[in-house]
């Protein structure tokens, strides 16, 4: 639904010589607010890069709604002018690969920044069969003044970590703008997301789909504009992490959370006997906290996948083909009938005592364990009825 929108928010305008019906092999795309600066700029380098090259190719302004000349600027330069309506940097970026006619695209940003007369590296990449091409500005080099200090030392070879961690990709720079792909892999992707976090969705998803990925060094150079960038450290520093850990739900819930069911779970046993209650207490609690979480890596990557957010997890489909909703609701049941019967049986111990007082040391180890499974049972039991609900879309 939200591609459809965007695609009918999209218009453009083209001169009579793009119009012709010609087979495109390039499109470069360069997504654009009030950039009127540099634009023309970008523009020149990027034809002289494909006239030099014998590259047929075309050359797409994706506006974000500029209040300069910069469209002014774009058209008269010859560039295929993509009107955006839908503010953002991902949006923008959309917008010009749905509109892009070429085999293979390879975008960038509209600030001079990048070296628009030396992309043949990409475009051989491309031709030898590769789906991405990522450019790591960390190789090719930045230059004096190119990018903040927190950035280059701090931001992106925290998040590039992250990212590498999480998803093995060979991409070191996740967040470099000069990349290309082609046309059917950018497709495939499916992509989402409005921000700046397009730059990560990219690299996460290439490396999900299994897609050829390779990165060539850029070199980052100062831009020309006159103004602060439209990028935000913090903000988009924590909507990039964000995004991380929304398509990585086995790092945010399910590690963490089976780490903490088997320190309960063995920490339970060495306490049941011994008089330390109160720590069979925490012990118990790290079991259902980390029921929950690994409940929770479910519920995400079940959620991600049905908004095609993620493509279709075959893990995930067996275990909706395997694991039903009644499996779930009788493992439930099972731990609650094993907790009431330990309820049953500190009551039948407290019965003796004519309901007189009790050695806390004694009780609560049969108590504690009882309780733990009564929650767990009921997880289980809501967990599954949760889960089933939202695998009826797959279904």
């Amino acid at each position: 639904m939200e591609r459809k929108r965007n695609a009918s928010a999209i218009t453009i305008m083209t001169n009579k010589a793009q119009s012709l019906d010609e087979q495109i092999e390039l499109s470069i795309v360069m997504p654009c607010l009030n950039e009127e600066r540099t634009v023309g700029a970008c523009i020149a380098q990027a034809k002289t890069f494909l006239d030099s090259s014998k590259v047929n190719g075309e050359i797409i302004i994706a506006d974000n709604g500029s209040t300069d000349r910069s469209i002014e600027i774009a058209t008269t330069n010859g560039a295929v002018v993509v009107h955006v309506e839908e503010k953002g940097y991902g949006n923008a970026l959309r917008g010009g690969f749905h509109a892009a006619r070429g085999k293979y695209i390879i975008m960038a940003d509209a600030d001079e920044s990048y070296d628009m007369l030396h992309l043949g590296g990409f475009i051989e990449r491309l031709r030898e069969g590769y789906d991405l091409v990522m450019g790591n500005r960390f190789k090719g080099g930045i230059k004096k003044g190119a990018m903040p200090w927190h950035h280059k030392y701090i931001g992106n070879p925290i998040l590039s970590f992250i990212g590498k961690l999480f998803f093995k990709t060979p991409a070191n720079d996740f967040h470099c703008g000069l990349r290309g792909f082609t046309k059917e892999a950018i497709t495939k992707m499916n992509l989402q997301t409005t921000g700046m976090e397009l730059a990560s969705e990219i690299v996460i998803k290439a490396s999900i789909l299994e897609m050829n990925v390779c990165e060539i060094p850029t070199t980052l150079s100062p831009d020309g504009r006159d103004r602060p960038p439209h990028l935000r450290s913090f903000r988009d520093a924590w909507r990039h992490f964000r995004f991380l850990l929304l398509f990585s739900p086995r790092w945010l819930f399910l590690y963490p959370g089976l780490i903490m069911m088997l320190i309960g779970l063995l920490s339970t046993f060495l306490l049941l006997s011994s008089s330390r209650v109160h720590s069979l207490l925490y012990s118990s609690a790290a079991m259902i906290i980390g029921f929950q979480l690994v409940a929770f890596a479910m519920f995400t990557k079940a959620f991600v996948i049905n908004e095609e957010l993620m493509p279709e997890d075959p893990r995930l489909k067996w275990y909706f083909q395997h694991v039903t909703l009644e499996v779930g609701v009788t493992t439930g049941i099972f731990l609650l009938l094993i907790g009431m019967g330990g309820t049953f049986y500190a009551y039948k111990i407290w019965e003796t005592s004519l309901f007189g007082p009790l050695d806390p040391a004694n009780t609560m180890r049969i108590v504690i364990p009882s309780v733990t499974s009564l929650a767990l049972g009921a997880q289980v039991v809501f967990s599954s009825f949760f889960l089933s609900v939202l695998g009826l879309k797959r279904r």
